[in-house]
């Protein structure tokens, strides 16, 4: 009886464990939120005020679509138009990682 509740109690627990684990944010998605949602929006459109002020183009776009991740991360590093340079504010790992959740939202 007491090895049964000990085998169900672990296995509840790794079965907590896991879920929490599936519902938590990537690094990349967290920086997306907070450094890139504001213009490129929770999916890539550019619907936000801020994105149609600043004439985002969105993931869908025949530009964004034909750009190489590293074309991208070269990008943010450096800025365009009204878009800021993030160089220095963002480490190149942080920049790959924003970069690659933006492209997964395809």
């Amino acid at each position: 009886m007491i090895r049964s509740i000990r085998l169900q109690t672990g296995l509840a627990a790794v079965l907590v464990a896991g879920a929490s684990l599936s519902f938590s944010e990537s690094p990349g998605q967290a920086l997306y939120k907070a450094r890139c949602q504001m213009c490129h929006g929770t999916t890539g459109q550019a619907e936000t005020a801020m994105g149609k002020a600043t004439k985002t183009l969105p993931l869908s776009d025949a530009q964004v679509n034909k750009l190489s991740e590293a074309e991208m991360v070269a990008l943010t590093r450096s800025g365009k138009g009204k878009m800021q340079p993030f160089k220095g504010e963002l480490s190149e790992e942080q920049i790959k990682d924003a970069v690659a959740y933006f492209r997964s939202l395809k």
